[in-house]
């Protein structure tokens, strides 16, 4: 196996990923840095994103602001001293980007123009029309190329890491055009791989967002925290599930149901209505749980607009005019065209609540650093915990420069503690089980399982246990169900046994790691006996901060069920309150 020597390696080439490096080589271009990818770096999540990144700008907003808006929309499971931090360093990350290139929307005295978004009470979502993840993605991008220290790794599909003498010290790849192992020896490892969503099926993720990185991390022994606290948006298109942007209700559209209503209304008159709290002011920018909970009690009423790929919404910007539409959301109007023969400009668009982001991840600390020494994780892929139960809008780009950075710094730290390479010998040790995995999943024969069937069942049972609501009794069928799909796995078939460009193994691969993170979060789920956020339950109605102000923490257990503990969530200054949204946005 060919070893490839560095001083940090990242997995993962979006924004999380690219940002790491670029701090980095800016900080130390002695530092050797390779720069990993299972596809090329454009072609990462991070480019999908729309609606903006959110930093204080403006005179009539505040650092508090962006921190009150933060942890009431997290529902106070958010670490205070880590929003803090993104908050504090937001606004210096957005105006790098400025400084790099990256081309905002202005306003017409030239200075950067923001959004409303939901959840938050002040405009301070900076965008570049409705295209912000591409340019910001492009930014980075080619900023990088720049630095001769980052060496870039396309194509390559990370499969273990390698631990020894108690610290992480690289890890094993695939690299896709030719099947070959590679093992990249490092001081240190940024995990920047991304979310999980799609084991789920319907989903605004693409198709690489399939937990690899979490899985990595897991399995070598990195709790996952908060899984359970899984984010529907309110606004994809029922055919595909492709994101119509916040930005959408922020420039001024609404939602209605089958009678023209605008029915979120309908959900903000008091704690008597089925979501409890006040929202009609704020109407369709409320926090992005309780607009997707609104439609799910508006189906249940038979409220919904019926379409051919089933219940939806319609999403109204038509009075917002041609000229707004095409100039402040032009992918939008595209999209709606492309994949509903819905033009926005003269009709209402069918949208319905879709799984988008996960609040959990790989158990960080403020430092982007896990439990595992040498191992450091930022973006979706990590908990660090800003988002608590409920990401707001916009906060998630701002999020993975910010920790992308930080993540940069430790590793940087770490390595200039002296940390050095792991004996020669426990290295060769956990290369041979590294191929040993892979080569039995070639070798494998009679089986009568394949990546298809298991990956279809198991979408299944997340859609109906995992989704908007849930209730003890599916969240057990669910985690006995997994169980048996994980057991099933060890059963797969390849249909392609070559090595060039071999997608059934890799497909194989991304839903064992897609089991292993479904398994954290039914089961994280089931053991949370109240709602907060994104996470409902049918059967625990109520915030129960006596036994759940606690993060969740599930361990890998092999073939056993995750071990599950819990932390205490860090409050600095902002106890627990009524998420109140009835202010309006100012």
């Amino acid at each position: 196996m060919e070893i490839i020597q560095t001083d940090v390696a990242i997995v993962g080439a979006g924004g999380a990923g690219l940002r790491a490096a670029i701090a980095l080589a800016e900080a130390d271009p002695a530092l050797s840095v390779a720069l990993v990818s299972k596809v090329y770096p454009m072609r990462s999540h991070t480019c999908a994103a729309e609606g903006g990144a959110a930093g204080v700008i403006k005179a009539d907003d505040s650092l508090d602001h962006h921190f009150n808006d933060t942890v009431g929309g997290g529902d106070w499971l958010c670490d205070q001293d880590a929003v803090e931090y993104l908050v504090r360093e937001a606004p210096k990350e957005l105006i790098q980007l400025e400084h790099w290139g990256c081309p905002w929307s202005r306003e017409a005295d030239g200075s950067v123009a923001v959004r409303p978004f939901g959840g938050m009470k002040k405009q301070r979502t900076w965008f570049a029309a409705d295209k912000s993840g591409f340019h910001i993605l492009h930014t980075l991008f080619q900023t990088s190329l720049q630095f001769p220290s980052i060496r870039r790794f396309d194509e390559y599909y990370a499969t273990e890491l390698l631990v020894g003498e108690g610290r992480c010290a690289g890890f094993t790849a695939i690299e896709m055009r030719s099947g070959q192992m590679r093992r990249f020896d490092a001081r240190a490892v940024i995990i920047a791989g991304g979310g999980a969503g799609r084991m789920f099926p319907f989903t605004t993720n693409g198709a690489v967002k399939t937990g690899d990185g979490m899985a990595l991390a897991y399995r070598a022994g990195v709790p996952l925290k908060d899984m359970e606290f899984v984010q529907y948006h309110p606004t994809g298109l029922p055919s595909t599930g492709t994101l119509l942007t916040e930005a959408c209700r922020g420039e001024g559209g609404v939602l209605l149901n089958r009678n023209g209503r605008r029915f979120l209304q309908d959900y903000g008159m008091g704690p008597e209505t089925p979501l409890g709290h006040p929202v009609l002011k704020t109407m369709e920018l409320g926090p992005r749980d309780r607009v997707s909970q609104a439609f799910w009690h508006e189906q249940k009423k038979g409220n919904a607009v019926s379409t051919q790929w089933g219940d939806a919404m319609l999403l109204d910007m038509r009075h917002l005019g041609e000229k707004t539409i095409n100039e402040r959301l032009p992918l939008v109007r595209d999209m709606s065209i492309s994949y509903m023969s819905v033009d926005p400009v003269t009709d209402p668009v069918p949208v319905r609540p879709v799984v988008h982001y996960m609040m959990g991840g790989i158990h960080t600390d403020i430092q982007a650093a896990t439990s595992l020494p040498g191992l450091y994780a930022a973006g979706e892929c990590a908990c660090v915990s800003i988002n608590g139960a409920n990401r707001l809008g916009s906060n998630s780009l701002t999020e993975l420069l910010v920790f992308g950075r930080r993540a940069a710094m430790s590793a940087m730290e770490y390595v200039r503690s002296g940390a050095r390479a792991a004996g020669d010998a426990v290295l060769a040790a956990a290369e041979a089980a590294a191929q040993a995995r892979i080569r039995g999943l070639l070798q494998r024969s009679g089986g009568t399982e394949t990546v298809a069937g298991l990956r279809k069942e198991m979408m299944r049972i997340m859609e109906q246990h995992a989704g908007i609501y849930r209730s003890g009794e599916g969240l057990a069928d669910a985690c006995s169900k997994l169980a048996e799909l994980r057991r099933r796995y060890g059963g797969i078939e390849l249909h392609d046994k070559t090595n060039v460009y071999n997608t059934d193994l890799l497909q194989a691969l991304e839903l064992g790691s897609m089991l292993d993170c479904a398994e954290a979060l039914a089961q994280s789920a089931l053991a949370r006996k109240e709602s907060r956020g994104a996470h409902q339950r049918l059967d625990f109605t109520e915030r129960d901060d006596k036994n759940f102000l606690r993060h969740s923490l599930a361990h890998y257990r092999g073939a056993e069920p995750p071990r599950m503990a819990y932390s205490d969530v860090v409050i600095t200054r902002s106890q627990p309150g009524v998420r109140d949204y009835s202010g309006g946005h100012e």
